[in-house]
């Protein structure tokens, strides 16, 4: 069996290091790509120290793609970079669009020209649903993008189909559910809430993580939120990027929705983290306006129907244990500064 090369965008994001575990059981030789300023944020792929190549890439330079591809010749790449925080993205609003929407249409474009025969994965999400008109939500629900990450995300997602069509690039786009994991970047409201409540465990009043705000995470044995009835389909990482994975060895690229097909609100996730380390979480939760976002995405449920029967794909984690899974995570963390 001949060893195929993957190129990943993203590798030290949650999803890049599963992809590459993934990846290199299956034998693939992993390069992945890293921005500068990315080189003090490696521990999610800490442990693949010597396994994968690490070169640098930077979606806002065309050149170090090219050089990249060039040099390893990939097979497979898979775009999984981006500015992926959709609340910061009213902040980063220039940013996002120039990492998350352009930088994919640079990709896009380097491949066309320098590996017209290799497949690639594009990360699309399922923010890009935005202010739905139709639940659950399949390949053929209309778009309707309500912050800046989702406006940049439907860019390049309708790039990627182009480029497919017009120049007859494989090029394969998952919409993506919310999912998660304890690899999951602090930012994330997720994180947040599952270190908040392993810091409440341990009895930290006061966490030496802080919030975007600068703010330590857990304040005075509180955890600022936004919007409690904001309502996700949560699934977990590792699963998904079975499900990437299958869609770049199918014969021919399309769309593919991948989620759970349930919904919850984010005082049930609260409710789960904090019961898991027998608390009651509204001793712990305060509602700060700072973080509820102008408008809000939702409520966005999967509808994964393509995906079971074209991929044999379905998801394997239930989300009590996802959540678990991110607070014990978070407790030994913690254990070891303490």
């Amino acid at each position: 069996m001949n060893m195929k090369t993957a190129i990943i965008t993203g590798i030290t994001g949650q999803d890049g290091s599963y992809l590459s575990e993934l990846l290199l059981q299956n034998n693939y030789h992993v390069i992945g790509l890293r921005r500068k300023t990315s080189y003090a944020q490696a521990e999610n792929i800490q442990h693949l120290h010597g396994r994968i190549d690490l070169v640098y890439g930077d979606l806002l330079d065309s050149f170090s793609l090219a050089e990249a591809i060039r040099k390893y010749q990939p097979d497979e790449i898979y775009n999984l970079a981006s500015q992926s925080y959709p609340g910061e993205s009213w902040r980063l609003a220039i940013e996002t669009g120039e990492i998350t929407g352009l930088g994919a249409h640079r990709l896009f474009e380097v491949v066309r020209h320098v590996k017209p025969d290799c497949k690639i994965y594009q990360a699309s999400s399922s923010e890009m649903f935005g202010e739905v008109k139709q639940s659950p939500q399949n390949e053929q629900t209309p778009f309707l993008p309500v912050n800046p990450y989702a406006a940049a995300k439907v860019y390049a997602h309708n790039v990627a189909k182009i480029y497919a069509k017009s120049y007859n690039l494989f090029i394969t786009r998952g919409i993506l559910f919310n999912h998660e994991s304890p690899r999951r970047g602090l930012h994330f409201l997720t994180q947040k809430v599952t270190y908040g409540a392993a810091c409440v465990k341990l009895g930290i009043k006061d966490s030496p993580a802080q919030n975007e705000q600068y703010e330590p995470i857990v304040n005075d044995g509180k955890i600022a939120l936004g919007n409690l009835d904001a309502q996700r389909d949560w699934g977990y990482a590792k699963d998904y990027v079975e499900a990437i994975w299958l869609m770049v060895q199918q014969e021919n690229p399309g769309d593919f929705v991948i989620g759970t097909g349930k919904i919850r609100t984010v005082r049930e996730f609260c409710e789960t983290a904090f019961s898991y380390v027998g608390l009651n979480w509204r001793d712990h939760i305060l509602i700060d306006q700072r973080f509820v976002r102008p408008t809000e995405t939702g409520p966005t449920v999967a509808d994964p129907t393509k995906a079971a029967e074209v991929l044999g794909w379905r998801p394997k984690t239930s989300f009590s244990d996802m959540v678990a899974s991110m607070v014990e995570s978070n407790i030994q963390k913690l254990k070891k500064i303490q």
